[in-house]
């Protein structure tokens, strides 16, 4: 039903892997996969896997800092020209400097012979071996050097984007007070049961996911959400990890074990989201395997073939020219700068409130011509309130109140929005009766109320306008005392950014948006005319969803689809990339969607489209420098005009500044 993305017979999310062959235990994958993942071991998520890694990364600085030494130390003898820096002697000290950086990489090119050994770990290899083959010691030790410095560069990118994520959304509490027979203990979070009741003050932090046992309190849900504005919550309500307590000391039920709460979901796909490769990542990774080994056979053409055509032919020359050819022809550039710009792309969209599950739905996000979505919680806000208050009697006060009074003995979302309405005084309704498909009647003040549709008012022959039954909104009537009293309309309301939300997407180039609601119909068009959408429909099933959205596919546009809950996850998934609303709440969509807006706000759906066509940009950017570096210093090689210094540039070089320029999207603003 999903060509594009099939994710649902996916395999199950791994972790982003793009480490260094120094922590490598294992035969390491071929250059396609990553420059750098050699060890084939998922990292740890989370603060311990975290501060490893970190801890990882230093002590591999220190064999890094040695080997620049002894190089600095031999170029400086070497131009010194001191008598005894000559033969084994100089041999060990360069010897030294290159094993302390290259013995990991030599050590799995030989592994990797077992398989498709045309990777970098071998061209790396091959060209520093042979450059002290021919006793080019400073220049081997240099390209072994400053191709782990580079690595060094692209961890330290890594271990920052996962840093500035986790310190984004993820700095709960370790500890937390829990609240027992005996007293209130501080015990570690993860050990705290789910039942028990945790007490938090104000100020801090919440730890775990619970119901809200106190009557109400306030919560900054910037880390959740991205927003300042507090956010009050009442008793019963569900508070989540990594809110904090503004108001006063209160007590949670514990709802999830900390591994389960809805912040370490979060927290694992922005982890695991790396895992899934975009088309580009894809591929490079298809041109690497074929490029490399090509480049290889080159390099040996030109070490032997000159021999058949030049008079003075010198092996050593040739080999050396080889060896600058098989430098530069190392795709790391590419493999490391390309996936580290789709993480960062992932890092960005989740600094600002979006949860990308896998690097190909950025790729996705650029291509979306057409935006189909829900009306109810995600264009509007989900929540009925009283629009307008209509009445004939001189008191309106009075009629809000007398009304409330009795829609207060009902459940339906439309009573209770009039309930909220009423801020004066509240009275009490007495012989309150309910009729069914109707509405309700009853004694307020001593005066007999009608309260409902206009087939109750029709029931009781109480004449009133007919041109009340056109007002589009839900419409409550009320007489009183046998006569037509007024009317109260109730709708749900657009959110506040939903036109901004509109407008962005078509300055970013969407051709169609389109609205499905299950609702009124009358309704949804007024909603569709006021934000001024292509096409709309209402009154719809799941299935009709369904039915829609394929059409729009049939017709070759590549089609999101935006839903805020389970009802919507068959059309979530048919869609090309599936986006949720109010995702912190809802397992279900989490587990459906493809991109999880934490916000709830619409505007949030071009901010995607946004981070997608910048990360596309940054990534073909690096694509294109990779590519023209090299291929001038591999002209300027073959030609006798290069040294192993600009190969250095061309290999190690261009992949710094192709680090550097992946990372900077993290810095940039997107709303």
């Amino acid at each position: 039903m999903n060509n594009k993305k099939n994710k649902k017979a996916e395999e199950e999310f791994k972790p982003l892997e793009i480490t260094s062959p120094r922590t490598a235990a294992a035969p390491g994958p071929t250059v396609g996969d990553s420059c750098c993942s050699a060890d084939g071991r998922p990292k740890q998520a989370g603060a311990e896997g975290q501060e490893e890694a970190e801890e990882e990364a230093k002590s591999s600085y220190v064999p890094t800092a040695i080997s620049l030494f002894l190089l600095l130390a031999g170029i400086l003898l070497d131009y010194l020209d001191v008598p005894w820096f000559t033969g084994y002697v100089r041999l060990l000290v360069y010897g030294i400097a290159y094993l302390l950086v290259g013995w990991r990489v030599v050590w799995h090119a030989i592994k990797s012979m077992r398989g498709s050994f045309f990777n970098e770990f071998f061209l790396m290899s091959m060209a520093t071996l042979g450059a002290f083959y021919i006793g080019e010691y400073a220049e081997g030790v240099a390209v072994m050097l400053f191709y782990v410095i580079g690595e060094h560069f692209q961890e330290a990118a890594v271990l920052r984007s996962r840093r500035s994520i986790k310190a984004l959304i993820d700095n709960r509490p370790d500890e937390v007070d829990l609240i027992t027979e005996r007293g209130i203990t501080t015990v570690k979070a993860k050990e705290v049961q789910v039942g028990s009741v945790i007490q938090i003050k104000a100020g801090e932090k919440v730890a775990l996911d619970g119901e809200l046992l106190s009557d109400r309190s306030s919560f900054n849900t910037a880390a959740l959400t991205g927003e300042s504005k507090p956010d009050t919550k009442k008793k019963g309500e569900t508070v989540l990890a990594g809110m904090i307590n503004l108001d006063r000391v209160i007590e949670l039920k514990v709802t999830a074990a900390y591994e389960n709460s809805a912040l370490s979901k979060i927290l694992r796909l922005v982890e695991e989201a790396g895992s899934r490769k975009a088309k580009t990542q894809q591929f490079i990774t298809r041109f690497a395997k074929v490029y490399t080994p090509i480049v290889f056979f080159l390099a040996v053409g030109l070490t032997f073939i000159p021999y058949f055509f030049v008079e003075a032919y010198d092996f050593n020359q040739w080999l050396y020219r080889a060896l600058i050819f098989l430098v530069i022809s190392c795709p790391c550039a590419l493999v490391i700068s390309i996936p580290l710009g789709y993480f960062g792309g992932i890092g960005a969209a989740s600094r600002n409130g979006l949860l990308f599950k896998g690097s190909n739905f950025l790729d996705l996000m650029t291509q979306v011509d057409t935006v189909v979505m829900d009306k109810t919680g995600t264009l509007t806000e989900g929540v009925f309130k009283v629009q307008q208050v209509k009445t004939t009697l001189p008191d309106k006060s009075w009629f809000l109140a007398a009304v409330a009074a009795i829609e207060s003995q009902s459940t339906h979302p439309i009573a209770q929005a009039i309930v909220a309405a009423a801020t004066t005084q509240k009275y009490t309704a007495t012989n309150v009766e309910e009729l069914s498909g109707h509405g309700l009647k009853g004694e307020v003040d001593g005066r007999q109320l009608l309260v409902g549709n206009a087939r109750l008012l029709d029931k009781y022959h109480i004449p009133y306008d007919p041109s009340l039954k056109d007002i589009v909104e839900t419409i409550v009537l009320v007489a009183v005392d046998g006569a037509y009293a007024g009317y109260i309309t109730i709708a749900d309301k657009i959110k506040e950014d939903a036109p901004l939300a509109v407008k962005r997407m078509r300055e970013l180039g969407v051709k169609k948006l389109v609205m499905l609601s299950g609702d009124k119909d009358s309704i949804v068009q007024q909603v569709a005319k006021e934000l001024q959408l292509d096409e709309a429909y209402g009154g719809l099933l799941p299935q009709d969803k369904v039915s829609k959205v394929e059409k729009l596919k049939a017709k070759g546009n590549t089609v999101a689809f935006v839903g805020d809950g389970i009802n919507d996850a068959p059309v979530i998934t048919l869609a090309d990339v599936g986006m949720a609303m109010g995702g912190l709440g809802s397992d279900a969509a989490i587990e459906t969607a493809d991109v999880v807006i934490q916000t709830d706000h619409p505007a949030k759906i071009a901010t995607a489209i946004r981070i997608g066509k910048k990360t596309r940009q940054i990534v073909w950017q690096n694509i294109t420098l990779a590519f023209a570096v090299k291929a001038i210093v591999l002209i300027l090689g073959a030609w006798g005009v290069a040294t192993m210094w600009e190969a250095v540039f061309a290999d190690v070089g261009v992949a710094f500044l192709a680090i550097l320029n992946a990372v900077r999207i993290q810095r940039m603003k997107f709303d």
